[in-house]
């Protein structure tokens, strides 16, 4: 058994890491921290997982590791993982990090969007990018540093990547609207997310300033060989989980829909969570609800010479604490889809 320990397991994001890896027949969580709970046994803050954990209790951040720890996985607010770490890979922990510390490859780019400087710059050269339909690879048993991508990053991604590698759109042309329920805003109540303010609203926000845009940017530059900018919107959409994204970008080439269609087919044929979906049908975040599982369309749309490409996921799983959990199966040699084929919850 792998022991394992997770760092802010109290949000929405270590929650659903605890629940996945309550399942994980390899794994052993035997250390999780929060802010809000040290002390607490974690049953109690989390009754629904008391019996897959019946003596596991919360600590403090700063408390002793045990020594059998060989994973961590970071779920802390952006920018407290930077610091964090430096001193478990000096202790030869293997870390993967859920938050936005070690995505970028560009130092500066922590200071545009996040507005503030990375303190360990050194190391956003070795982490890997752990996006596993693009980056399988490289996601391997050397890989001591896995940044795991952000939700709308992911959802984003699957569904432009097959076309902007391929060279079907005209990357500049790229504008990418998404709506996120409300759980992707994280457990802290705001104004904006409070019940009162986000039930039966839709609402535009960060537009033109999101902090994942650089992280979609970064990637979509990578499989295009030249830099892609792009338009990007988040919504605030008056659900607890999913996401939606509905991207176009104009035509680079003549192509028809079957053609398009085949091209994503070829694509994801031999990925595990990424289904393609019958001709006609539209991804729907209430159909991947709860699962590790991505629903993908393309459009060819003949009167405006784009095309439209659409993805749904559960974004505290595909889009967080799933893709994590796939990330350490790759990483440590496993069966990549071990603990995450129980299917999406309908209704």
């Amino acid at each position: 058994m792998t022991s394992i320990a997770i760092f802010g397991g109290a949000g929405y994001t270590g929650r659903e890491l605890l629940r996945i890896l309550s399942g994980h027949p390899w794994v052993e969580v035997v250390h999780v921290t929060s802010s809000t709970h040290p002390g607490q046994p974690l049953g109690a803050i989390f009754p629904e997982l008391a019996r897959a954990y019946p003596t596991l209790a919360f600590t403090a951040r700063d408390a002793a590791l045990p020594a059998a720890v060989e994973v961590a996985f970071l779920c802390l607010p952006h920018g407290e993982s930077m610091a964090a770490v430096p001193p478990l890979l000096a202790r030869g922990v293997r870390v993967i990090d859920l938050s936005a510390d070690y995505r970028l490859q560009r130092p500066s780019l922590y200071r545009e969007w996040y507005g503030r400087d990375h303190s360990h710059p050194e190391l956003l050269g070795e982490a890997v990018y752990g996006l596993p339909e693009w980056h399988h690879d490289e996601i391997n048993a050397e890989v001591r540093l896995l940044a795991n991508p952000g939700c709308y990053p992911t959802a984003t991604l699957l569904a432009l990547l097959p076309a902007v590698e391929a060279g079907l759109v005209r990357a500049e042309t790229v504008v990418v609207n998404a709506c996120s329920g409300v759980s992707g805003a994280g457990v802290r109540p705001s104004e904006t997310t409070h019940f009162v303010h986000a039930n039966e609203s839709l609402k535009a926000y960060k537009v033109g300033r999101h902090p994942h845009t650089p992280e979609i940017e970064q990637l979509c530059s990578e499989f295009a060989g030249a830099a892609v900018t792009l338009s990007f919107t988040p919504h605030l959409a008056p659900m607890n989980r999913g996401i939606l994204v509905t991207a176009s970008a104009t035509l680079a080439k003549p192509v028809g829909q079957e053609e398009a269609w085949q091209l994503y087919r070829d694509r994801y044929g031999s990925a595990p969570f990424v289904h393609l979906l019958a001709a006609g049908q539209m991804p729907d975040t209430a159909r991947v609800r709860g699962s590790n599982q991505a629903h993908l369309q393309v459009v060819v749309d003949p009167r405006s010479q784009r095309l439209v490409m659409l993805s749904a996921i559960d974004n505290l799983v595909k889009g967080a604490a799933g893709q994590a959990v796939h990330n350490l199966n790759l990483m440590l040699g496993w069966e990549e889809t071990t603990g995450l084929l129980a299917p999406p919850v309908v209704p």
